[in-house]
This record gives structure tokens, C-alpha cells and sequence, in this order.
């Protein structure tokens, strides 16, 4: 550059612009309307609203309709929960939508948010295995923001639940499922509840079949967190991965589309596309696979005790054992408990009480059972009877159970002082399709989340209009049941 004069550099520049225009400019690919999935799967949405559920779906869809806003009431009062009506509080503004437990309302995307991260304030709220996904934390909290909007009845509340977990799953288990989710340090959890939220929003927006593939667009575009979440140690920042900010963000993708923006037809093919960004290996086919015959939402765990999924096979171990051979706690040993690796990595040691398996099967152990409270009684992990107990518990990452998954089957050793060994193998975690909870039992659930909130008489007819939701004639009608009365 010391041999250049002034002039030759500026002689030097001002050829960039022509040379630049020499260069061969990059073809765009003409829009060829969207593919035959994205037709099937935009036709399959579209209709939704008015297609009748077969009945055993729709008892699912009650199940978990109810479970999760038992998860949104208890939640209320754990720190995520606080922290969600202290910003509705604080920031929230005005509208007219239905915050739970709290006098106030709020607008359409804070309620939302605020509803979605009381919904998973803790592990209470139900899980869809084969895609790593919890479906209802997000889902619910958009079709009932969304259904106030639009004043929808009870059984158009049903049915975009039930879209919604039809979606959001389908898209994470389409980009590879729970292995991807395991590789990837892409929040998963978010995608499926961002996608199966906007469908719920959409359904019922009445949005047509056009419609609905921009909403996809807008979904893909808002879709992921990352896997950062795992570093979080009091579940706030993680009730807003999994279920507060794709709540939101799909009852935006609803609002925009049916207040009149348009998008790209088909997000999920062509250029630059979402698979092609997230997941190149993805299988787009999968997005249709049985759409329509599988219903994911009974292919959803609700889940018996409140805690991380993966600590759900163990608790039942050891409850079965019991049950075949009482034992007190001062007789055991040793306890040992097999999970596939990444399943174990998930509740290993953890900070958090509900998905420390350590802390939870001392607990176990002591109690003989694992309540709600002692599943978030964080000052109990420094209890030194719990921590004796807990010295006990060896985590083995077993890989023959990683060649099962996404089953997550657990095998559980107790061994006495007696040098008496009893062990468990669990293939089949109560809650999940292959061994489901009872109508009573999801009420039972739902009264011991429900009752210490709003009362005895307040929870029951809340469980009661669950169950009878087809002759609510309008789901603002429930805010009466979501909120604290006085």
C-alpha cells in the first residue's frame, strides 16, 4: 500500500461497483406453491376446529386439559409462578384475558406467558416421550388465551388442544425425536410447545388452510431456546424454554396471521427452509405419519408423581418392591438405580429437589411416598437424615436401556442389611400409554394440586366442568374456576 498514491487507490475503488455487477447474480428459486405435506398437513389443521373427536380422544384430551391447569394452580405459588404474576403485575398492562389464580387480567401474549410458565413451574405437567416435548405447558395456556379471543365453546376448546398436541410433537419427531433432542443443543421442548401452541391458537382463530401454513411460518421463526436451560437452578428460566415463551409466541403467530399478514406458504420446504437450518437430516413425512388415526395426546404421559419424567420408573420401583416387601428405611443399604445415560444425565445430582433422582429416592425412602410439597422443599436437600439416605443412591448409566429409548425403562436394586437384594424392572411407567391412570386417579391428582389454591368446593367444580367442558358454552365462562374467588 506504501507504493499506491492516493489517486490509483481511489481509481482501484471505484471499479468494485462495476466489477460487482460482473459477477453472476444468485438465481432465486421461483415459489412452486407448497409441497403435497405441508397441503395435508395445512388441510388437516384448518378443519380441525369443526372435526368430531373420537371419544376415547376426547376423554385424553380431558384428562389433560385438567392436568395441566392443576399444574398452572399449583405452580402459581412456586417461584416460577410468582415470578410470572409479578411481571403480570409489574409490566403486564391491560386486557381483558385470564391470568389463573390471580384477580387480574392481562393482555392476550402476557397471559399467555404467565399461564405457560405457571403451567411448568415444576415437573407436574405431563410429557410426550417419543419426542421429548411437554405438549399441555404450552398448548393449554395458548387455547385458552386464544379461545377467550375468539369466545369459543367448550368443545372447540377440546379439539384445539388436541391439535396442538397433535403438531408440536410431530414436528421435533420429525427433525429425529428424542435422539436428536439428546445431540442437540437446541431447546426441543420449546420447538414442539412453540409449533403445538400456535396450532391450538390457530384452531381457534378459525384460521383456513393458507392461513394456517403462515402461522407454521411464523411459529418456525419464533421456534427455539437452547439447551442452556439445563444450567438453570431455581426452574424459572426453564418454565420459560419449555412452556411461557412458546405459549406466547404461538398465540403471536395466531394474532398476526388473522389480523391479516401473509408469510411463506411452505416454511417446512424450499430454500432456507426449517428443517434445512435446524435439522438437514429430517424426515418432513413424519409430520403426517397416522395424522389423524394417532392422536399424540394419547401418546402423552400424565404423570403420577410430581417430578422430572425420567425419576418417574425409579419411584415406581421402589414403591413396588415395598409393596411386595415392606421395609423400613433404617434396613437398607445400598439402592441402585439403572437408566439409559442421557436419561440419567438429565437428573443427576441436580440442584433442583424435583429433578435431583438422588434427593428424590431419599425422600423415597423416608417418607414412602413423594408428595407435591416434599417434591419442592428445596431446604430439605441440606436435611441431614435426607442426606444419609441419599448416600445410599448410586446412579448407574446403564447403556443396554439406551438401546430401549425414547422407552425409558429403569431397573431398581434395593439391597438390605440383611444382604437381602430386591430388585425391579419398570418398562412400563404408570401414567404413560402402556400403563395409564384412571379417571380417578388423574382426579386424585388434580384435587391434591388443586385443593390447598382454591378450595375444596371451588376445585370440585372446576374438575366437574372438565368433565362435562362440551356444555360450557363460552371458555371465558372458566375464569370464574381458574381464579382465587375474593
Amino acid at each position: 500500500m506504501g507504493d499506491l498514491s492516493r489517486r490509483s487507490v481511489l481509481g482501484m475503488m471505484a471499479t468494485v461497483p462495476t466489477a460487482m455487477t460482473l459477477l453472476p447474480r444468485p438465481v432465486l428459486a421461483q415459489a412452486s406453491g407448497p409441497s403435497r405435506v405441508m397441503t395435508a398437513l395445512s388441510a388437516y389443521m384448518a378443519d380441525a376446529g369443526k372435526r368430531a373427536l373420537p371419544d376415547e380422544v376426547t376423554e385424553q384430551a380431558r384428562y389433560h386439559l385438567l392436568d395441566t391447569f392443576a399444574a398452572m394452580i399449583s405452580g402459581s405459588e412456586l417461584p416460577p409462578g410468582q415470578a410470572a404474576q409479578r411481571y403480570i403485575r409489574e409490566h403486564g398492562g391491560n386486557g381483558a384475558a385470564t391470568v389463573v389464580v390471580s384477580a387480574v387480567t392481562a393482555s392476550s401474549l402476557d397471559a399467555a406467558l404467565a399461564n405457560g410458565v405457571m403451567a411448568h413451574a415444576d415437573e407436574t405437567d405431563d410429557s410426550h416421550n417419543e419426542s421429548r416435548s411437554h405438549p399441555g405447558c404450552a398448548v393449554v395456556p395458548a387455547a385458552l388465551v386464544s379461545g377467550e379471543v375468539h369466545g369459543i365453546d367448550g368443545t372447540g376448546l377440546l379439539r384445539a388442544v388436541t391439535l396442538g398436541y397433535d403438531i408440536g410433537p410431530r414436528v421435533v419427531m420429525a427433525m429425529g425425536g428424542a435422539a436428536f433432542s439428546y445431540e442437540s443443543s437446541l431447546a426441543t421442548h420449546s420447538i414442539a410447545g412453540t409449533f403445538g401452541a400456535a396450532a391450538a391458537a390457530g384452531c381457534a382463530a378459525a384460521l383456513d388452510a393458507r392461513q394456517m401454513r403462515w402461522l407454521l411460518d411464523y411459529a418456525a421463526q419464533q421456534s427455539s431456546g437452547i439447551a442452556a436451560w439445563r444450567r438453570d437452578t431455581d426452574h424459572i428460566e426453564k418454565a420459560f424454554v419449555f412452556a411461557g415463551m412458546p405459549a406466547r409466541n404461538g398465540v403471536t403467530a395466531a394474532l398476526l396471521v388473522k389480523s391479516g399478514w401473509n408469510g411463506v406458504d411452505d416454511v417446512f420446504s424450499g430454500p432456507d427452509n426449517f428443517f434445512q437450518a435446524f435439522a438437514p437430516k429430517a424426515q418432513a413425512e413424519r409430520l403426517i405419519d397416522r395424522l389423524g388415526e394417532r392422536y399424540e395426546i394419547t401418546q402423552t404421559d400424565i404423570k403420577k408423581w410430581t417430578v422430572g419424567s425420567p425419576i418417574q420408573g425409579p419411584l415406581d420401583g421402589i414403591e413396588a418392591i415395598r409393596n411386595r416387601k415392606p421395609f423400613e428405611t433404617a434396613q437398607v443399604r445400598r439402592v441402585t438405580i439403572r437408566l439409559a445415560p442421557s436419561v440419567a444425565a438429565v437428573v443427576d445430582n441436580r440442584d433442583i429437589p424435583d429433578i435431583c433422582l438422588q434427593h428424590m429416592i431419599a425422600v423415597m425412602l423416608i417418607d414412602k411416598t413423594v408428595s407435591f410439597h416434599a417434591a419442592h422443599d428445596k431446604a430439605r436437600m441440606q436435611d441431614p437424615a435426607v442426606l444419609k439416605e441419599r448416600a445410599k443412591v448410586s446412579l448407574v448409566k446403564d447403556e443396554e436401556l439406551a438401546k430401549l429409548l425414547p422407552a425409558r425403562e429403569t431397573i431398581v436394586e434395593v439391597e438390605l442389611s440383611d444382604g437381602t437384594r430386591l430388585s425391579e424392572r419398570v418398562s412400563a411407567v404408570r401414567g404413560t400409554p402402556r400403563n395409564p391412570m384412571t379417571r380417578n386417579e388423574v382426579i386424585a391428582k388434580a384435587r391434591d394440586l388443586i385443593v390447598p389454591v382454591l378450595g375444596s368446593e371451588q376445585s370440585a367444580r372446576l374438575i366437574d366442568t372438565v368433565f362435562t367442558i362440551e356444555e360450557v358454552t363460552d371458555v371465558r365462562k372458566l375464569r370464574r374456576l381458574l381464579q382465587r374467588s375474593g
